[in-house]
């Protein structure tokens, strides 16, 4: 996408953006155009409203404009996700070069356009022949607008929608750290893999046992990110990187295992928010850790009623083995707080159904233990259109999580589960400002009415931007 501020050449479309009612058009439309615009519009009675599409035809300075105006509806009751719907809508399935504008105020949105440009052209098309066409638009301005921040950030959700949407036989946790490397070097963050031996030294036996029945062994995935040396502050990301998850030996049903390539997405969220921060070069200190492993199944895999020492020096006791990604992350959080000394930690996981049951799958469920950073993460996440509910953490669910033979035992009963998850973990955070966001509904398939099926990239603006404004 880019700015222009002149008419140099001629578009496939031009895009007018208007709310209901409205006369105001654009600055390159002569005042002939701007008649046979107000002819055509009382001829076909276009009123602007929501969705609402006029289309016509007409010469001006030698080009041949064909337009179209869309219409969002009352100004009073606009709002940004009007926006993303609206124009979502519009383009999908559309080719070629277009150029969109708008003299309203609140439509005049280079953000939002860039941002549902690159939701528009994302495909996952790696596999097959024939590639999709991409999508061109410029946005007409005769103010100097920078949207390079935003073109990195559609970068760098697309890499996170990339690496989802891979089959788990190229994705493993091996494949998956090499990859960290390379974006590293690209994009300028330092990268440090801990393997298997490394995983059993530091004693963080819940991610090792969880990995250690694949063929490919259990990596743990460190990015450091210091964009302000002198501040000691450091921004703690985890994310679950279950490149496959079969259940273990409490295989899943062969149907609910089609999408388990998707359960790596927590980690290829913070993945791209450290390609984001790091290219734009954001003024502070972030670093990232993702426990890469594969849930399978064979002789050598963890069992229910086994009794594993944590890296924190706690015993679990196993339930499920299906309940696989909490165990992982624990291990994670307590190396992210012990190793790299971060002052807080914003988890993101593909964890529970129970809370797909509970939001769907267009709203992140959200449990903190510190009410500002929760308030500071939903401004962030909103900003970008990503919907966030916060869900409680109340003490009787972790009567829930007592063990008769261990410290702690992993999951509690059915009902609350995903609340039972989320105690689980913050038992590992102790006392650091803790944030856990469930993005099993979100993260893959998400129904919002402006993202594509498949891979939603859902979070890794908002992780961007609430890491670039901590206070």
């Amino acid at each position: 996408m880019q700015i222009v501020n002149k008419l140099e050449k001629s578009y496939d479309r031009n895009l007018i953006l208007i709310f209901e009612e409205d006369k105001n058009y654009c600055e390159y439309i002569s005042e002939e155009g701007k008649k046979l615009i107000e002819a055509l519009k009382e001829k076909n009675d276009f009123q602007g409203k929501k969705g609402e599409v006029l289309s016509l035809n007409f010469l001006q300075n030698g080009y041949l404009i064909s337009m179209d105006i869309l219409g969002f509806g009352k100004k009073e009751n606009y709002n940004e996700n009007i926006f993303r719907e609206v124009l979502f809508k519009y383009l999908t399935g559309k080719k070629g070069d277009i150029l969109v504008s708008s003299n309203n105020k609140e439509l005049n949105n280079p953000r939002l356009i860039c941002e549902i440009e690159g939701n528009i052209n994302y495909s996952f098309d790696e596999f097959k022949a024939k590639k999709d066409e991409k999508l061109n638009l410029d946005f007409f301005s005769i103010e100097n607008l920078d949207i390079s921040e935003d073109i990195v950030l559609n970068e760098a959700t697309n890499i996170t929608r990339n690496l989802v949407d891979l089959p788990a036989n190229i994705i493993n946790p091996e494949s998956l750290a090499q990859k960290v490397e390379e974006l590293g070097k690209e994009y300028g963050f330092d990268v440090e893999i801990l393997d298997d031996k490394k995983i059993q030294e530091l004693g963080m036996n819940l991610l090792y046992n969880v990995g250690k029945a694949s063929i490919t062994k259990p990596k743990l995935i460190v990015m450091r990110y210091f964009g302000d040396r002198d501040s000691k502050n450091i921004v703690g990301l985890v994310g679950k990187g279950l490149t496959y998850d079969t259940g273990g030996l409490c295989i899943k049903p062969a149907d609910s295992m089609f999408t388990m390539k998707s359960d790596m997405a927590g980690g290829a969220t913070v993945i791209g928010a450290m390609c984001a921060v790091s290219k734009n070069k954001i003024r502070k200190n972030v670093v990232a850790v993702v426990p890469a492993c594969e849930n399978s199944i064979s002789g050598e895999a963890y069992r229910p009623g086994d009794v594993i020492k944590a890296m924190n020096g706690e015993y679990v006791e196993i339930i499920n083995t299906d309940a696989e990604g909490r165990l992982a992350l624990a291990d994670a959080i307590t190396y992210i707080i012990e190793k790299e000394k971060v002052d807080e930690v914003v988890e993101l996981s593909t964890l529970t159904g129970a809370m797909v049951v509970a939001l769907g799958t267009f709203v992140t469920g959200v449990f903190s233990n510190n009410d500002k950073n929760y308030l500071e993460l939903e401004n962030s996440c909103k900003k970008y259109g990503e919907r966030i509910w916060r869900m409680p953490l109340d003490e009787e669910f972790k009567e829930l999580l007592k063990s008769d033979v261990a410290d702690i035992k992993h999951m509690g009963n059915r009902w609350g589960g995903a609340i039972t998850a989320a105690k689980f973990l913050e038992n590992f955070a102790k006392d650091i400002s803790w944030t856990h966001m469930d993005i099993a509904g979100t993260a893959y398939d998400n129904t919002s009415k402006w993202l594509k099926k498949g891979a939603s990239g859902v979070h890794v603006k908002g992780l961007y931007d609430y890491c670039k404004n901590k206070e």
